[in-house]
Protein backbone atom coordinates (compact mmCIF):
# COMPACT_ATOMS: atom_id res chain seq x y z
CA UNK A 1 0.00 0.00 0.00
CA UNK A 2 1.28 3.23 -0.73
CA UNK A 3 0.93 7.01 0.87
CA UNK A 4 -1.71 8.94 -0.96
CA UNK A 5 0.40 11.84 -1.00
CA UNK A 6 -2.02 14.27 1.13
CA UNK A 7 -1.54 12.90 4.43
CA UNK A 8 -4.62 11.04 4.64
CA UNK A 9 -5.73 7.57 5.35
CA UNK A 10 -4.72 3.91 3.68
CA UNK A 11 -6.96 1.95 4.02
CA UNK A 12 -5.51 -1.80 3.72
CA UNK A 13 -7.37 -3.73 1.68
CA UNK A 14 -5.05 -6.93 2.14
CA UNK A 15 -5.75 -10.12 3.89
CA UNK A 16 -4.95 -9.82 7.31
CA UNK A 17 -3.43 -12.31 9.40
CA UNK A 18 -5.66 -14.83 11.24
CA UNK A 19 -6.29 -14.44 14.60
CA UNK A 20 -3.75 -17.60 16.04
CA UNK A 21 -0.26 -16.66 16.85
CA UNK A 22 1.81 -16.98 13.96
CA UNK A 23 4.57 -19.65 12.99
CA UNK A 24 3.00 -21.49 16.09
CA UNK A 25 0.12 -24.02 17.17
CA UNK A 26 -1.97 -22.36 20.49
CA UNK A 27 -1.20 -23.67 23.14
CA UNK A 28 -0.59 -23.12 27.26
CA UNK A 29 3.11 -23.36 26.65
CA UNK A 30 5.93 -22.02 24.65
CA UNK A 31 7.88 -25.10 23.58
CA UNK A 32 10.59 -24.16 20.85
CA UNK A 33 13.81 -25.92 19.74
CA UNK A 34 17.06 -23.95 19.31
CA UNK A 35 18.61 -23.68 15.96
CA UNK A 36 21.81 -22.03 14.76
CA UNK A 37 22.27 -18.71 12.48
CA UNK A 38 22.98 -19.13 9.34
CA UNK A 39 25.87 -17.04 7.80
CA UNK A 40 26.29 -13.21 7.68
CA UNK A 41 27.22 -10.60 4.98
CA UNK A 42 30.29 -9.03 6.03
CA UNK A 43 29.95 -5.82 7.75
CA UNK A 44 26.62 -3.87 9.67
CA UNK A 45 23.57 -4.47 7.91
CA UNK A 46 21.66 -1.00 6.50
CA UNK A 47 18.24 -1.25 6.25
CA UNK A 48 16.22 -0.53 3.02
CA UNK A 49 13.11 0.87 4.99
CA UNK A 50 12.44 1.09 8.10
CA UNK A 51 8.77 -0.03 9.54
CA UNK A 52 7.54 1.43 12.74
CA UNK A 53 4.81 0.17 14.20
CA UNK A 54 3.07 1.75 17.13
CA UNK A 55 0.58 -0.96 18.42
CA UNK A 56 -2.73 1.23 19.60
CA UNK A 57 -5.82 1.36 21.67
CA UNK A 58 -7.72 4.31 22.86
CA UNK A 59 -3.94 6.57 22.85
CA UNK A 60 -5.35 9.58 21.80
CA UNK A 61 -3.80 12.16 22.97
CA UNK A 62 -0.45 11.10 23.78
CA UNK A 63 -0.35 9.13 20.24
CA UNK A 64 -0.03 12.67 18.71
CA UNK A 65 2.82 13.84 20.97
CA UNK A 66 4.52 10.52 19.91
CA UNK A 67 3.85 11.47 16.36
CA UNK A 68 5.41 14.63 17.09
CA UNK A 69 8.56 13.12 18.13
CA UNK A 70 8.75 10.70 15.70
CA UNK A 71 8.78 13.36 13.14
CA UNK A 72 12.11 14.99 15.33
CA UNK A 73 13.91 12.02 14.47
CA UNK A 74 17.10 12.76 12.84
CA UNK A 75 17.14 9.55 10.99
CA UNK A 76 17.66 10.58 6.99
CA UNK A 77 16.53 6.94 5.95
CA UNK A 78 12.93 6.52 4.22
CA UNK A 79 10.27 5.32 6.58
CA UNK A 80 6.68 4.59 7.47
CA UNK A 81 4.76 4.43 10.64
CA UNK A 82 2.01 2.21 10.96
CA UNK A 83 -0.76 2.65 13.33
CA UNK A 84 -1.97 -0.67 14.17
CA UNK A 85 -5.66 -0.07 15.92
CA UNK A 86 -6.21 -2.90 17.85
CA UNK A 87 -10.32 -1.73 18.79
CA UNK A 88 -10.01 2.37 19.32
CA UNK A 89 -13.06 3.93 20.23
CA UNK A 90 -11.56 7.62 20.60
CA UNK A 91 -12.63 8.59 17.03
CA UNK A 92 -8.92 7.18 16.04
CA UNK A 93 -9.41 6.63 12.44
CA UNK A 94 -11.28 9.45 11.43
CA UNK A 95 -8.50 11.84 13.30
CA UNK A 96 -5.72 10.21 11.53
CA UNK A 97 -7.37 10.59 8.35
CA UNK A 98 -6.74 14.34 8.02
CA UNK A 99 -3.07 14.22 10.07
CA UNK A 100 -0.89 17.00 9.18
CA UNK A 101 2.10 14.18 9.66
CA UNK A 102 0.15 11.72 7.48
CA UNK A 103 2.81 12.58 4.61
CA UNK A 104 6.09 13.21 6.16
CA UNK A 105 5.36 10.34 8.41
CA UNK A 106 4.08 8.03 5.11
CA UNK A 107 1.10 7.74 8.04
CA UNK A 108 -0.80 4.21 7.89
CA UNK A 109 -4.04 2.84 9.57
CA UNK A 110 -4.18 -0.81 10.16
CA UNK A 111 -7.41 -2.73 11.45
CA UNK A 112 -6.55 -4.78 14.36
CA UNK A 113 -9.92 -5.21 15.97
CA UNK A 114 -10.23 -8.82 15.32
CA UNK A 115 -8.42 -10.10 18.47
CA UNK A 116 -7.43 -8.07 22.12
CA UNK A 117 -3.95 -7.26 22.75
CA UNK A 118 -0.71 -5.26 22.02
CA UNK A 119 1.16 -8.65 20.98
CA UNK A 120 -1.86 -8.74 17.96
CA UNK A 121 -1.73 -5.49 16.99
CA UNK A 122 2.23 -5.93 16.96
CA UNK A 123 1.59 -9.15 14.52
CA UNK A 124 -0.81 -7.09 11.96
CA UNK A 125 1.43 -4.38 11.80
CA UNK A 126 4.02 -6.67 10.66
CA UNK A 127 2.37 -8.58 8.44
CA UNK A 128 1.51 -4.95 6.41
CA UNK A 129 4.71 -3.39 6.94
CA UNK A 130 7.12 -2.71 4.20
CA UNK A 131 10.30 -2.40 5.78
CA UNK A 132 13.03 -5.05 6.21
CA UNK A 133 13.64 -3.08 10.07
CA UNK A 134 10.62 -3.19 12.26
CA UNK A 135 10.63 -0.59 14.96
CA UNK A 136 8.47 -1.01 17.28
CA UNK A 137 7.34 1.77 19.51
CA UNK A 138 4.52 2.77 21.77
CA UNK A 139 1.51 5.04 21.51
CA UNK A 140 1.46 7.22 24.58
CA UNK A 141 5.47 7.56 25.02
CA UNK A 142 8.00 9.54 23.61
CA UNK A 143 11.16 8.89 21.45
CA UNK A 144 13.35 10.75 21.53
CA UNK A 145 15.08 12.31 18.44
CA UNK A 146 18.39 10.33 18.14
CA UNK A 147 15.85 7.10 19.25
CA UNK A 148 15.67 6.08 15.35
CA UNK A 149 19.38 6.53 14.27
CA UNK A 150 20.64 4.89 17.43
CA UNK A 151 18.17 1.58 16.84
CA UNK A 152 19.40 1.45 13.09
CA UNK A 153 22.76 1.14 13.82
CA UNK A 154 22.81 -0.80 16.23
CA UNK A 155 20.57 -3.32 14.59
CA UNK A 156 23.48 -3.51 11.79
CA UNK A 157 25.48 -6.06 13.56
CA UNK A 158 22.77 -8.15 15.51
CA UNK A 159 19.82 -9.69 14.69
CA UNK A 160 17.63 -7.53 17.08
CA UNK A 161 18.02 -4.39 19.18
CA UNK A 162 16.70 -3.05 22.05
CA UNK A 163 16.66 0.67 23.69
CA UNK A 164 16.36 2.22 27.29
CA UNK A 165 13.62 4.12 28.52
CA UNK A 166 13.81 6.94 31.04
CA UNK A 167 10.87 7.87 33.18
CA UNK A 168 11.87 11.14 34.42
CA UNK A 169 10.83 13.27 31.29
CA UNK A 170 7.22 12.79 31.35
CA UNK A 171 6.16 12.00 34.31
CA UNK A 172 5.94 13.53 37.84
CA UNK A 173 8.80 13.28 40.45
CA UNK A 174 6.41 11.52 42.56
CA UNK A 175 5.53 9.02 40.28
CA UNK A 176 8.97 8.40 39.47
CA UNK A 177 9.79 7.67 43.11
CA UNK A 178 7.54 4.54 42.65
CA UNK A 179 9.76 2.61 40.53
CA UNK A 180 13.63 1.75 40.44
CA UNK A 181 15.17 1.88 37.00
CA UNK A 182 18.44 0.78 35.61
CA UNK A 183 20.63 3.44 34.41
CA UNK A 184 20.57 3.43 30.12
CA UNK A 185 24.42 1.98 29.92
CA UNK A 186 22.83 -1.25 31.64
CA UNK A 187 21.18 -4.24 29.36
CA UNK A 188 18.13 -5.33 31.33
CA UNK A 189 18.44 -9.57 31.91
CA UNK A 190 16.24 -12.00 33.77
CA UNK A 191 18.23 -12.61 36.44
CA UNK A 192 21.42 -12.98 34.66
CA UNK A 193 19.50 -15.31 31.93
CA UNK A 194 19.16 -13.28 28.82
CA UNK A 195 19.13 -9.90 27.60
CA UNK A 196 15.34 -8.48 27.32
CA UNK A 197 14.13 -4.86 26.22
CA UNK A 198 10.93 -3.18 26.39
CA UNK A 199 8.34 -3.74 23.64
CA UNK A 200 8.13 0.33 23.25
CA UNK A 201 11.95 0.32 22.02
CA UNK A 202 12.43 -2.73 19.79
CA UNK A 203 13.64 -3.36 16.47
CA UNK A 204 13.49 -6.80 14.79
CA UNK A 205 14.71 -7.53 11.17
CA UNK A 206 12.20 -8.99 9.43
CA UNK A 207 13.89 -12.27 8.64
CA UNK A 208 14.49 -12.60 12.58
CA UNK A 209 10.52 -11.78 13.15
CA UNK A 210 9.80 -15.09 10.53
CA UNK A 211 12.33 -17.50 11.87
CA UNK A 212 11.22 -16.82 15.71
CA UNK A 213 7.37 -17.24 14.63
CA UNK A 214 6.19 -13.02 14.98
CA UNK A 215 4.74 -12.27 18.70
CA UNK A 216 3.37 -14.49 21.19
CA UNK A 217 -0.19 -13.66 21.26
CA UNK A 218 -1.00 -15.42 24.22
CA UNK A 219 1.01 -12.66 26.15
CA UNK A 220 -1.89 -10.85 25.63
CA UNK A 221 -1.61 -8.54 28.70
CA UNK A 222 1.95 -7.89 29.43
CA UNK A 223 5.60 -9.73 28.84
CA UNK A 224 4.74 -9.96 25.20
CA UNK A 225 8.05 -8.22 24.82
CA UNK A 226 10.54 -10.15 27.07
CA UNK A 227 9.08 -13.19 25.95
CA UNK A 228 10.31 -12.37 21.92
CA UNK A 229 13.25 -11.43 24.06
CA UNK A 230 13.83 -15.08 25.54
CA UNK A 231 13.04 -16.76 22.31
CA UNK A 232 15.60 -15.04 20.24
CA UNK A 233 18.18 -16.60 23.01
CA UNK A 234 16.48 -20.14 22.03
CA UNK A 235 16.86 -19.75 18.74
CA UNK A 236 20.45 -19.05 18.62
CA UNK A 237 19.64 -15.37 17.90
CA UNK A 238 21.53 -12.22 19.24
CA UNK A 239 19.52 -8.92 20.88
CA UNK A 240 21.88 -5.69 20.74
CA UNK A 241 21.35 -2.90 23.42
CA UNK A 242 21.52 0.58 22.41
CA UNK A 243 22.33 3.13 25.23
CA UNK A 244 21.51 5.89 23.37
CA UNK A 245 18.12 4.83 21.75
CA UNK A 246 16.41 6.96 24.38
CA UNK A 247 12.44 7.05 24.91
CA UNK A 248 10.66 8.73 27.67
CA UNK A 249 8.67 6.04 29.29
CA UNK A 250 4.97 6.85 30.68
CA UNK A 251 3.99 5.15 34.01
CA UNK A 252 0.62 4.25 35.62
CA UNK A 253 0.04 7.59 37.61
CA UNK A 254 -2.34 6.74 40.65
CA UNK A 255 -1.41 3.98 43.07
CA UNK A 256 -4.51 1.71 42.04
CA UNK A 257 -3.38 1.35 38.41
CA UNK A 258 0.13 0.77 39.42
CA UNK A 259 -0.04 -1.92 41.78
CA UNK A 260 -2.33 -3.08 39.46
CA UNK A 261 -0.05 -3.07 36.91
CA UNK A 262 2.49 -4.41 38.79
CA UNK A 263 0.48 -7.74 40.09
CA UNK A 264 -0.30 -8.37 36.34
CA UNK A 265 3.82 -8.26 35.54
CA UNK A 266 4.40 -10.86 38.78
CA UNK A 267 1.94 -13.06 37.08
CA UNK A 268 4.12 -12.77 33.51
CA UNK A 269 7.59 -13.60 35.55
CA UNK A 270 5.91 -16.84 36.91
CA UNK A 271 4.89 -17.68 33.51
CA UNK A 272 7.81 -16.73 31.54
CA UNK A 273 9.42 -18.97 34.29
CA UNK A 274 7.07 -22.00 33.31
CA UNK A 275 7.84 -21.18 29.67
CA UNK A 276 11.23 -21.21 29.60
CA UNK A 277 12.58 -22.83 33.13
CA UNK A 278 13.47 -25.83 30.21
CA UNK A 279 15.71 -23.77 28.63
CA UNK A 280 17.46 -22.53 31.70
CA UNK A 281 15.74 -19.58 32.89
CA UNK A 282 16.21 -19.64 36.57
CA UNK A 283 14.37 -19.11 39.65
CA UNK A 284 14.98 -15.78 41.64
CA UNK A 285 17.56 -16.82 44.02
CA UNK A 286 16.87 -17.33 46.97
CA UNK A 287 18.68 -14.34 49.04
CA UNK A 288 16.77 -11.90 46.73
CA UNK A 289 13.53 -13.32 47.72
CA UNK A 290 13.81 -12.99 51.58
CA UNK A 291 15.34 -9.46 50.82
CA UNK A 292 12.48 -8.61 49.40
CA UNK A 293 10.12 -10.20 52.33
CA UNK A 294 12.42 -8.40 54.86
CA UNK A 295 12.05 -5.29 52.76
CA UNK A 296 8.40 -5.76 52.70
CA UNK A 297 8.20 -6.55 56.46
CA UNK A 298 10.60 -3.60 58.16
CA UNK A 299 9.44 -0.94 55.74
CA UNK A 300 5.75 -1.12 55.37
CA UNK A 301 3.60 1.96 55.29
CA UNK A 302 2.39 1.40 58.76
CA UNK A 303 5.85 2.04 60.27
CA UNK A 304 6.75 5.29 61.04
CA UNK A 305 8.43 7.34 57.81
CA UNK A 306 11.96 7.63 60.05
CA UNK A 307 12.06 3.83 60.52
CA UNK A 308 11.04 3.07 56.72
CA UNK A 309 12.74 5.63 54.55
CA UNK A 310 10.82 4.94 51.95
CA UNK A 311 7.72 6.14 49.87
CA UNK A 312 4.32 3.86 50.03
CA UNK A 313 4.72 3.39 46.24
CA UNK A 314 7.58 1.83 46.19
CA UNK A 315 6.70 -0.46 48.99
CA UNK A 316 3.41 -1.53 46.70
CA UNK A 317 5.84 -2.28 43.36
CA UNK A 318 7.34 -4.65 45.17
CA UNK A 319 4.46 -5.97 47.65
CA UNK A 320 2.01 -6.20 43.94
CA UNK A 321 4.74 -8.03 41.98
CA UNK A 322 5.47 -10.47 44.85
CA UNK A 323 1.64 -11.31 45.00
CA UNK A 324 1.41 -11.14 41.27
CA UNK A 325 4.87 -14.14 41.03
CA UNK A 326 2.69 -15.69 44.18
CA UNK A 327 -0.68 -15.72 42.04
CA UNK A 328 1.10 -16.68 38.39
CA UNK A 329 2.75 -19.73 40.19
CA UNK A 330 -0.29 -21.13 41.22
CA UNK A 331 -1.71 -20.15 37.61
CA UNK A 332 1.06 -22.05 35.95
CA UNK A 333 2.12 -24.88 38.05
CA UNK A 334 5.62 -23.49 39.28
CA UNK A 335 7.31 -22.18 42.72
CA UNK A 336 8.39 -18.67 41.34
CA UNK A 337 8.94 -16.16 43.90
Amino acid sequence: MVDDGRGGENVDHRPRPTTTVIGREPSRRTTLRSRATGPRTPGPRVPSYVSIIIPTHNALPELDEQLDALAEQDYSGPLEVIISDNGSTDGLRKHLAAHPLGGPLNLRWVDASDRDGAPHARNVGSEAAQGDLLVYAAADDRVYPGWLSAMVAAAGEADAVGGVIEIDGINTPEVVAWRPEPGPEEQARVFGYHPVANGCTLALWRSTYREVGGWNEEYDLAGDDYELCLRLGVHGLTLAHAPDALVAYRLRDTLDTHWRRRITLGRVEARLYADYREHGMPRRPPPAVLRTIGYLILRNPWMPRFIRRNNTGIWLFHAATLLGRLRGSIENRVFYF
